[in-house]
């Protein structure tokens, strides 16, 4: 009777068992079997930004781990709406993926009354690339101050004079000027650009005052064609450790650091989000990501596509509050 009965349990437990690997056995076949074509990869802003040299720092080592190509192209417009929005419709295979600001899911649900896409179903995320960090930095030709103390009193003294660039409404830079002028009860004009490329060439040549770069001045700031004031983190940045946040200068809890990173149409199998995700994160523990990083002043992120998640929507409710009382919206 006992003999009898211990068949009968592990009967049961090779069912079950059985039963497993086949619900397994779908994942891991898609897995064996991606990718079976190129990959594209969209990125939402224009050439020459932190997003698309993040995109391209990552797409030839991921194309050697894949054995496709790894193709980038720029698809720019309503601060990532157009390129999310052409992501989430396509094929969920892992075949084409989004390389964004985290600020597509995170922040444009709160800049416009009406989305093409539902950023929460429709895009998942499958890897986090860098922190971008944003540093203020000032045309020397055009502004007096050299500390950021300075600037904020020179700002107060002359409400509404100076004007900053940014990548667009509601991008990481735009916000980090709003979040200025609130802590710091100062006024200026905010001029939106298509990008963060041709804001710099703007700052570069004096049509603007100053701008929070994402990272593609740096190399300006080096050569000493701009003045890098502060950083916009909760801490100094790696490279530039004399250089105070502007927390440290008063405006306390300061925070406009985004995370850029990869996502893929919704519905795409959990064994292929793994398998990209394992991937990227080899190319951001690499020298050579970090060197391409280093030059952006941006810090690589390794994380799981549920921290990368959980990290959207943590920003969801940061700057969903700031947008709601600056009262900003879309372009």
């Amino acid at each position: 009777m006992q003999r009898n009965q211990r068949l009968t349990t592990l009967a049961r437990r090779g069912v079950l068992a059985a039963a497993v690997a086949a619900c397994a056995l779908p994942g891991l076949t898609l897995a064996q079997a991606f990718p079976s074509k190129p990959v594209r990869v969209i990125v939402s802003f224009p050439p020459g930004g932190a997003a698309d040299q993040i995109a391209r720092a990552v797409s030839e080592p991921l194309s050697q781990a894949l054995g496709q190509p790894v193709v980038v192209e720029n698809r720019a417009g309503a601060n990532g709406n157009i390129a999310g929005d052409f992501v989430a419709k396509q094929a969920a295979d892992g075949h084409t993926l989004l390389m964004s600001s985290g600020g597509t899911v995170s922040i444009n649900p709160h800049l416009y009354d009406r989305m093409p896409f539902d950023p929460t179903k429709d895009l998942v995320p499958v890897a986090a690339a860098a922190r971008v960090l944003v540093f203020l930095e000032v045309n020397p030709q055009k502004v007096p101050s050299n500390n950021a103390r300075e600037f904020l009193a020179h700002l107060k003294a002359n409400p509404g004079k100076l004007s900053y660039g940014s990548p667009g409404n509601g991008s990481s830079p735009h916000l980090a000027g709003e979040m200025m002028k609130v802590q710091g009860n100062v006024f200026a004009t905010h001029i939106p650009y298509r990008g963060a490329a041709p804001a710099m060439q703007d700052l570069l040549g004096g049509q603007i005052d100053f701008m929070f770069d994402p990272g593609i001045g740096l190399q300006h700031v080096k050569s000493g064609k701009l003045k890098l004031l502060a950083v916009g983190s909760p801490k100094r940045s790696p490279q530039f450790p004399d250089v105070p946040t502007l927390d440290e200068v008063g405006l306390k809890g300061f925070d406009a650091d985004t995370f850029f990173g990869f996502y893929a149409p919704g519905g795409t199998p959990p064994a292929v989000v793994a398998r990209l995700n394992t991937e990227i994160n080899k190319v951001l523990r690499s020298p050579a990501f970090q060197q391409r990083m280093d030059a952006i002043g941006a810090i690589p992120a390794p994380m799981s596509p549920q921290e990368f998640g959980d990290r959207g929507q943590a920003d969801s409710k940061r700057f969903g509050q700031l947008i709601r009382e600056r009262k900003i919206k879309g372009d």
